[in-house]
């Protein structure tokens, strides 16, 4: 009995990423096409091409393969050779010559090593982000978030409103910002980076002048911190609506003043200690990036 292992189906792999919609699907491709099965470094392995795939994206790539592409790669065959009697001509009969259907001709695979400096190929991931609820407010905002690899990014964000009318007495003045750091997860999560369920920690820094014709309050820096949870859903190609809700403490001073005709008329300082919610958002996430948009359903990009 003689048992021979192929190897991977690594052409096989190619035709069924080819074929699909399946994320980062330029980038696998280029890794199958240029990248060696063993990449060698003065003789010694660095680099395959396995790893580089298993490592694209936080893994999320290979972990569609697995789900959709490799369970249908997986295949044997099974050859039984046997010895029958050896058939004479009898009586000048002639002796039927079996005809074969078909020829089967066994390709013999070729591997490939190539000495050489290892390179990786990533895929840049961020977004630009802007919160339609202060947008509502008339309070200007934008905000860029990165991914950072293995489900998790870090974003950064600054507001800015300065809307004033001295001879009516009205005030709307906020400037300020946030970092949070974000952890996506779900399925949506392992399928495409920023998009899914994701739970964060968030730093915040703001400062006010509010008045409406009556009395004002003008802080000093507040700051904040808090935990958030929110769901981004894919709406286009390139944009997702990002829905979440922030708890935490928000703290600082703030001086209540009355307008008059000719000042403003100081009346205390007092501190604010809050806790509870301190952050909502229903986001407008524009998707950058080489590889970084959504798959509509049925296979259309």
């Amino acid at each position: 009995m003689d048992t021979r292992s192929l190897g991977v189906d690594w052409d096989g792999l190619e035709r069924f990423v080819e074929q699909s919609d399946m994320p980062h699907r330029d980038t696998v491709l280029h890794i199958l096409r240029h990248t060696p099965e063993w990449v060698l470094t003065n003789g010694v392995v660095t680099d395959s091409r396995k790893r580089q795939l298993s490592m694209l994206a936080g893994g999320s790539p290979w972990r569609y393969m697995e789900r959709h592409f490799f369970p249908s790669l997986r295949c044997s065959h099974l050859r039984v050779y046997t010895d029958g009697p050896l058939q004479t001509a009898t009586d000048g009969a002639a002796i039927p010559c079996p005809v074969q259907d078909t020829i089967y001709i066994e390709r013999e695979r070729v591997r490939t090593l190539v000495e050489r400096d290892t390179f990786y190929v990533y895929s840049l991931y961020m977004a630009v982000k802007t919160n339609l609820l202060y947008d509502a407010l008339l309070v200007p905002n934008l905000a860029l978030e990165f991914y950072l690899g293995n489900r998790w990014s870090l974003s950064g964000g600054w507001m800015y409103a300065w809307w004033k009318n001295d001879t009516r007495h009205r005030y709307w003045r906020i400037y300020g910002g946030e970092l949070e750091l974000r952890r996506y997860f779900g399925r949506k999560a392992e399928e495409k980076p920023l998009t899914g369920h994701h739970l964060g920690i968030y730093l915040q820094g703001l400062t006010y002048d509010f008045e409406w014709g009556g009395e004002g309050y003008l802080s000093h820096w507040t700051y904040g911190a808090g935990i958030s949870y929110g769901y981004s859903l894919p709406v286009a190609r390139r944009f997702n609506l990002d829905f979440g809700l922030g708890v935490g403490y928000l703290g600082g001073t703030y001086d209540t003043y009355i307008p008059t005709e000719t000042c403003y008329a100081w009346q205390r300082r007092s501190r604010r200690h809050w806790f509870g919610p301190t952050k909502a958002e229903i986001t407008l996430v524009w998707l950058l990036g080489r590889n970084n948009y959504n798959i509509r359903k049925g296979g259309r990009r």
